[in-house]
């Protein structure tokens, strides 16, 4: 099973994400558009892994505290088009508490340094940077395990457990 934790959008913020991606459509901008319904904030990135239940159990003891997210600009990895999150301590707490517990389990993911953004296209080519980046903030509440699958060789992602209210 492929998984990954995540900040889930809400819909309000998914709805200005996807205005900023039908503007940069309209600019000229190609690429691989994330589907709406897959928007997210990467934790951590597991990967496939054989044990989700141990995967469960590690972030089943997380402390959570609710706070607030920002988008503050766009940016590229590569050919990679990402919406970037203003970093507070609440943010950086929640990705740190859940590597921590990953560790703790040893359990393995990707150890890249964390860089908070949410890809909105991959492969982009065009001149992004006439759009601007979307503007938008909100309660995180909750952070996701989720799962891919791949239905017609595109990804779908999936709730496994929420950690939080």
């Amino acid at each position: 099973m492929r998984l990954f934790v995540a900040i889930p959008l809400s819909e309000d913020m998914k709805k200005t994400v996807t205005g900023t991606m039908h503007d940069l459509k309209q600019k000229g901008v190609r690429g691989n558009y994330v589907p709406a319904r897959n928007l997210h904030l990467t934790l951590a990135f597991l990967g496939e892994t054989d044990s989700p239940g141990a995967v469960k159990e590690a972030l089943s003891a997380l402390s959570f505290r609710p706070f607030r997210l920002s988008f503050s600009d766009m940016g590229t990895f590569g050919d990679l088009l990402w919406v970037g999150v203003k970093g507070n301590q609440g943010l950086s707490a929640a990705a740190k508490a859940v590597r921590e517990a990953l560790d703790q389990a040893g359990i393995g993911y990707d150890r890249k340094k964390f860089s908070p953004h949410v890809t909105i296209v991959r492969r982009a080519a065009g001149n992004w940077k006439q759009v601007p980046a979307p503007k938008g903030d909100m309660t995180v509440t909750h952070l996701s395990l989720m799962k891919t699958t791949f239905q017609d060789g595109k990804p779908v992602y999936s709730e496994v457990c929420r950690i939080g209210s």
